[in-house]
């Protein structure tokens, strides 16, 4: 049936409202995210540059988490709490160079690609020139990397084959959050049971109101 009649527009109205709240809720997205270790608080912080581009100093502690989130408020941190002494106490200093440490979480099997299964996460401790960049000091513990033709990180330690910050549907299982982490990451325009935002609540209300002064207009010409 076409929305000919006077109410079924308004219908139509409040199925397209809803179909698009739908679809901007309906993925996120499976890649791996870049995150700097605060020493001060020991918290893991979303980093602000690209491995390409970031250069850390001699002492820092820089994290990877391979998961599906729709953004970065939404990212899975990386799991463990190994600081810099204790990744890097077998590498020791040298002139001219800095040390690294690396955590590598390679996600959960919920974050993982059809058919793959993640590997258990790990640190390294790479020593790299004074210079040299996170890509860099990737390069030396992580290998193979993968990149895609606009430099974004894919695979690291060969992990995952194949993709590539893939769409993925959000009925998907949530990926495993490191302790502390659920209260970090709650929408406030949601509820936790991934009910309907305030927003589209709102949104169908006004649609209903447009439709009760529809029918209503309606009857009065008819009267």
């Amino acid at each position: 049936m076409t929305c000919r009649r006077l109410v079924l527009p308004v219908l139509c109205l409040l199925l397209a409202v809803l179909g698009t709240a739908g679809q901007a809720q309906a993925v996120g997205y499976r890649y791996w995210s870049f995150w700097d270790r605060d020493a001060t608080s020991n918290t893991w912080v979303y980093a602000t540059q690209g491995p390409s581009t970031a250069r850390p100093s001699d002492g820092d502690v820089q994290g990877f988490r391979f998961s599906v989130s729709e953004d970065s408020k939404d990212s899975a941190k990386p799991r463990g709490a190994a600081d810099f002494a204790t990744i890097c106490a077998k590498t020791p200093a040298r002139e001219g160079s800095k040390r690294v440490g690396l955590v590598l979480d390679f996600g959960t099997n919920s974050d993982a690609p059809s058919g793959s299964t993640p590997p258990r996460p790990r640190t390294a401790c790479a020593r790299i020139d004074d210079d040299a960049t996170t890509a860099d000091a990737l390069a030396a513990v992580a290998k193979p990397l993968r990149y895609d033709t606009n430099a974004l990180l894919c695979a690291i330690a060969g992990y995952p084959t194949t993709g590539c910050g893939e769409p993925v549907a959000a009925d998907r299982p949530k990926a495993s959050k490191s302790p502390g982490e659920e209260a970090e990451s709650n929408s406030a325009d949601g509820d936790d049971n991934g009910g309907p935002s305030l927003g589209l609540l709102a949104g169908i209300a006004a649609v209903a109101a447009l439709g009760a002064a529809a029918v209503w207009q309606a009857r009065r010409r008819r009267d």
